[in-house]
């Protein structure tokens, strides 16, 4: 049992907890938030790349994660060698501005520019305002040196909308002036784990759709599309089109193959020669079920507890003084109320 003055301390305690936590949890609702980084950043890298000789890093599928992606931004960050790294998508779990303010701090911690592509993750529970206020634009091209680069928008899982579908034609015949042109998107135009005639997978779900996709990048000389979604690593062919799907960012691994479902990020060196691509693999849970339910219970327990802490915080303190008030006050203040009500 506390003493009167024990108690005092800790009712105060808990009251300062409280008033901190009420701040924390609001700071990401009102203050000011970065903007148009997509903007920012290709011109970052504009700026940093200064010859046809680069390297760039792919990743996706970070999903809000945290010891997985946070050993990524380590590494690229003591790596000299790598300029910038775009990400292909579902970055964070839904649009709850507190899941993108924990993205933000994250990434802030990259020492290079990161330009996105987005996902259906991002643009859940109406996080496409969020987005497009951090971001930017769904889609967007921009050149680099010897390269055009192409982010298109397949968040909605279905398919590359008509009027999108026609700005790509006019982005794709303005690569032709580069020796190198990749396209970005989040849901693959066919899923790699299925023939493609036995379609859709966890992919486009508008099929004709999909073969207008292909059959047009099939008329251009495409160096690679890369994609997310897929939470492992995939690379092929599709007609004339090679493709890779890197979703190993730090989201749940769901498949037990050791040639595909792992955590990793490609590095990707481009020159007048011809374009590289290192896959670094990262530590993942082994290849059995037990793990990788086990891994997957653990990684959304330990996101939810520490993107949400100062809300699990609130939370506890309004139950601790709701407690202390009735165990002081409760008996008292219901009889009175009780005689007030009789009166009447």
């Amino acid at each position: 049992m506390f003493n009167l003055d024990k108690q005092k301390i800790f009712i105060l305690f808990i009251i300062i907890i409280g008033i901190i936590s009420i701040f924390k949890v609001s700071y990401p609702f009102i203050k000011d938030r970065d903007e148009n980084l997509i903007f920012q950043n290709t011109n970052i890298v504009k700026n940093n790349v200064t010859s046809d000789d680069y390297t760039f890093v792919i990743l996706g599928d970070n999903k809000n994660s945290i010891s997985t992606f946070n050993k990524i931004i380590q590494k690229i960050n003591n790596d000299n060698s790598i300029k910038f790294v775009v990400n292909t998508g579902d970055m964070v779990f839904d649009g709850n501005p507190i899941k993108y303010d924990f993205l933000l701090k994250q990434i802030k911690k990259l020492n290079k520019p990161m330009l996105p592509v987005v996902g259906n993750h991002d643009i859940a529970d109406d996080g496409v305002g969020r987005y497009l206020e951090i971001f930017g634009p769904l889609y967007y091209s921009f050149h680099l040196k010897n390269s055009y680069f192409i982010m298109l928008n397949d968040s909605n899982e279905k398919e590359i909308d008509p009027w999108q579908m026609h700005w790509l034609k006019g982005e794709l015949e303005k690569s032709k002036n580069y020796k190198y042109t990749f396209v970005f998107m989040h849901v693959p135009i066919y899923d790699p784990r299925n023939n493609i005639n036995h379609q859709p997978g966890h992919s486009l779900k508008n099929l004709s759709n999909a073969k207008e996709l292909l059959d047009l990048l099939n008329n251009y000389n495409i160096t690679q599309v890369f994609f997310g979604h897929i939470h492992g690593y995939y690379v092929g062919k599709w007609d004339n089109v090679p493709y890779t799907v890197t979703g190993g960012a730090g989201a749940e691994l769901v498949g037990k193959n050791p040639e595909h479902d792992f955590y990793h990020y490609i590095k990707i060196h481009v020159n007048d020669d011809n374009v590289s691509y290192e896959l670094i693999k990262l530590d993942s849970p082994d290849f059995n079920f037990i793990d990788r339910i086990g891994a997957f219970l653990w990684i959304y327990l330990y996101s939810t507890i520490v993107i949400n802490f100062w809300t699990i915080l609130l939370f506890i303190s309004t139950i601790t003084l709701i407690a202390f008030y009735f165990k002081s006050y409760g008996t008292k203040h219901f009889y009175l109320f009780k005689k007030i009500f009789k009166r009447k």
